[in-house]
């Protein structure tokens, strides 16, 4: 395609995410036709020559994407490789004929759901900051949650870092004196969320398993193994995800728009 941004272009690749992209063009590790680039240049995807650190790219005439679930064990690491060894999620799907990249993370100790693709604009739309989409999570904790505990996870709590959750939904799914199993649905994406919104109220998480995102349930599939996500699947993904940027700009225009009336029209002097 031409002119396209060269940013976009190793993101649509499953290269890196555009914010990685550029940080590599500002590096000076990208170069077209030979020649160092600059974040915001454009490039045709038909005729110029796109390397990374010296190697060049190949750029598929017309890219098979793909749209995969993969239920993750514990004891893998969200990442696409590791200097230290650790097995990581690209080891469950090396069988794909395609270079795809995990959508958002699960920490080492979690397991459950986990999307891939190659579709860099997929990925960006469902990882966007307030893209807002459900995730459903099994989460076993000790000791016994009270009805205390629970009210506070559900109405928010703040974290060790000083920032506060958004509301949860919260359900006891079974419960002993020794331990409790919640469900929680949050729409928030902060790295080990679940975990330390636990912590913050003084319960320690056993076990961590995420069952759904969206429409997309983790179903019958077994650990280590994958799907391609259907159609329907997909749709409802983007569906979610384009309601909620959408509800986003609305509120943020909604908000610019009550900052005029409160300062009144601007009069030229």
């Amino acid at each position: 395609m031409k002119d396209t941004r060269i940013q976009k272009v190793l993101s649509e690749l499953g290269v890196c995410s555009r914010r990685a992209a550029e940080q590599m063009i500002a590096d000076g590790r990208v170069k077209i036709n030979g020649r160092p680039v600059k974040v915001g240049d454009k490039m045709d995807t038909r005729k110029d020559l796109l390397s990374v650190d010296g190697k060049n790219i190949r750029i598929p005439k017309t890219p098979e994407l793909y749209y995969e679930m993969v239920y993750k064990p514990r004891g893998y690491i969200t990442t696409m490789s590791d200097e230290r060894g650790r097995k990581t999620v690209m080891e469950l799907v090396s069988d794909i004929p395609a270079r795809v990249f995990p959508i958002g993370r699960l920490d080492k100790d979690s397991e459950g759901l986990l999307l891939f693709t190659n579709d860099g604009e997929f990925a960006n739309l469902l990882m966007h900051p307030s893209n807002g989409i459900s995730k459903l999570y099994r989460v076993t904790v000790r000791p016994h949650a009270t009805e205390e505990q629970i009210i506070q996870l559900s109405e928010g709590v703040t974290l060790d870092d000083g920032t506060t959750t958004l509301p949860a939904i919260v359900r006891v799914a079974a419960d002993s004196p020794e331990r409790t199993v919640l469900e929680m649905t949050i729409k928030e994406g902060k790295n080990r969320e679940i975990r330390r919104m636990c912590e913050a109220v003084d319960l320690k998480v056993i076990r961590l398993k995420r069952n759904a995102e969206g429409p997309v349930k983790l179903g019958m599939l077994q650990p280590g193994k994958h799907r391609p996500l259907t159609k329907a699947e997909i749709a409802g993904l983007k569906a979610s995800a384009s309601k909620a940027v959408r509800k986003e700009n609305t509120e943020a225009a909604q908000e610019r728009a009550e900052k005029y009336k409160r300062k009144g029209p601007i009069r030229s002097r």
